[in-house]
């Protein structure tokens, strides 16, 4: 099975500036090259070192392969991945305490950003969940008209009032942080489309199926 090509910026759907009040999001302006590449190696400590957010890692602490996906909540091939693959790996391996799995965000436009910063700001117990809600439901808020108040109201299901989700959206600090984290995976580890794995450093990239998984995983779980 051939994996689909991972998302780039580009589409003009994405590209909105969200016109929020003093102290909210601004225009990321990032150019990210269009050529392929050779997928690469990092050293996993170099990959797992601090950096602007703090890592909300599912599955076992003391596994032995740990995934890094860098994702946009407006990427369609993210979102694919979430609903096909991740389950079944999920269920496979992080469950298991085979892998541990660490989302860390790639936004590639403003839109994205947002979605970022209202899962980071429901709190460590519920980032995951919002950002799956997200996923399943991106069709919904990412490509439509008026996309902040779907995501006010998708948030809301969370238990995000209306409130908090201007509050957040008005965080200057977080917002800087969720750009650092993905000017930091575009410099130091050359991320330049989502989504992007690296599974204990060996860079993968597209909406992979659990084949292309299971054949970078048997060996180092052997």
């Amino acid at each position: 099975m051939k994996p689909a090509s991972p998302s780039r910026p580009g589409a003009s759907a994405r590209r909105r500036f969200l016109g929020i009040a003093a102290g909210g999001l601004v225009a990321l302006g990032f150019s990210l090259g269009a050529g392929a590449r050779a997928q690469t190696m990092f050293p996993l400590d170099q990959l797992m070192a601090p950096g602007p957010l703090p890592d909300m890692a599912l599955g076992s602490a003391a596994a032995p392969v740990t995934i890094i996906e860098y994702a946009s909540m407006t990427c369609s091939h993210c979102a694919a991945f979430h609903e096909t693959t991740w389950p079944a790996l999920k269920a496979k391996y992080v469950d298991t305490g085979k892998v541990k799995f660490i989302l860390r965000e790639f936004p590639l436009d403003p839109l994205a950003a947002a979605a970022f910063m209202l899962a980071r700001c429901a709190g460590p117990d519920r980032r995951n969940a919002i950002v799956d809600l997200l996923y399943t439901q991106q069709s919904g808020w990412a490509f439509g008209d008026k996309p902040l108040e779907a995501l006010a109201g998708l948030v809301k299901q969370a238990g995000v009032s209306q409130a908090d989700f201007e509050s957040c959206l008005k965080d200057q600090a977080l917002y800087d942080q969720v750009n650092q984290t993905r000017e930091r995976a575009a410099q130091a580890f050359k991320v330049s489309a989502t989504p992007t794995f690296f599974v204990n450093g060996q860079e993968m990239n597209g909406e992979l199926p659990l084949e292309a998984f299971d054949k970078v995983l048997e060996p180092l779980l052997k």
